[in-house]
């Protein structure tokens, strides 16, 4: 066994710990529950992105980006995903510091912002409050749109890649005339994912849909991808989403076709 790198029989959820440290893969941070990705896993990381853009390219996606910040009254306008969200967001409630005059750095408590800004969890809510404007009939449908962005979800327990308060991601947030193209879509991603999983990565996995309990907050089916580690575990490594007219309904005015 090499040096310094914990017997997987002994301790397993170490083990994988000790060699992300030892390949040189990222580090751990100050920062609770973040990680730093060093160059050799950050590159890693380039090159699984580069080929899923194409992907998602070949399918008729384009890239955009939306804000990190999203206010707070927006996820009221969605109930289960912002209950499946409540626990783990990150509020920004002021926008300055000050100098207490005792040489130490402190939040000015006169600068509290009138609404309070979530750090994005994932981005339903600003990109469907954007696609109001986007979307005045069937003539502009069908709407693809990727993001490849940062989220925060504040994680009780975390781990080197797998689960971290913040992490990078891609997020595509699509729109359709009929609910079975938006199915169609949902399976044709999740058919992408697999791909990139088992033929890229060398990585097999099981297609499915997850039950009730476990879907996405405010999606009426999520199917995912997950594999088998090697103590016996399934591990989630990919999910697409059937969000029906959830978000349409919350965000979107009436559509006159």
């Amino acid at each position: 066994m090499s040096k310094g790198i914990t017997s997987k029989n002994e301790d397993y959820s170490q083990w994988y710990n000790d060699i992300v440290i030892k390949a040189d893969l990222a580090d751990h941070s100050d920062v609770r529950g973040c990680m730093v990705i060093k160059p050799y896993g950050y590159s890693i990381w380039e090159k699984m992105q580069s080929v899923l853009d194409q992907k998602f390219k070949d399918t008729g996606h384009s890239n955009a980006y939306f804000p990190l910040f999203i206010p707070k009254s927006y996820f009221s306008k969605e109930a289960s995903h912002v209950e499946g969200f409540a626990t783990e967001c990150a509020v920004v409630t002021h926008y300055r510091l000050k100098n207490d005059g005792n040489g130490n750095i402190v939040v000015d408590e006169t600068a509290k912002l009138e609404e309070e800004l979530i750090v994005r969890p994932t981005s339903e809510t600003i990109i469907w409050n954007t696609y109001k404007g986007w979307i005045q009939s069937y003539r502009d449908l069908p709407l693809l749109i990727n993001q490849w962005a940062n989220v925060v979800r504040w994680e009780m327990r975390t781990r080197l890649f797998l689960r971290t308060a913040e992490f990078l991601w891609q997020e595509g947030h699509t729109a359709h005339s009929t609910a079975q193209e938006a199915i169609e879509e949902t399976e044709r991603m999740l058919d992408v994912y697999a791909d990139f999983a088992e033929n890229w990565m060398a990585l097999p996995v099981v297609k499915g849909k997850k039950t009730p309990n476990e879907r996405f907050a405010g999606a009426l089916d999520t199917y995912c991808i997950e594999a088998l580690m090697q103590d016996g575990k399934a591990l989630q490594a990919g999910t697409s989403h059937f969000l029906g007219q959830n978000f349409a309904k919350a965000f979107l005015s009436l559509i006159h076709i």
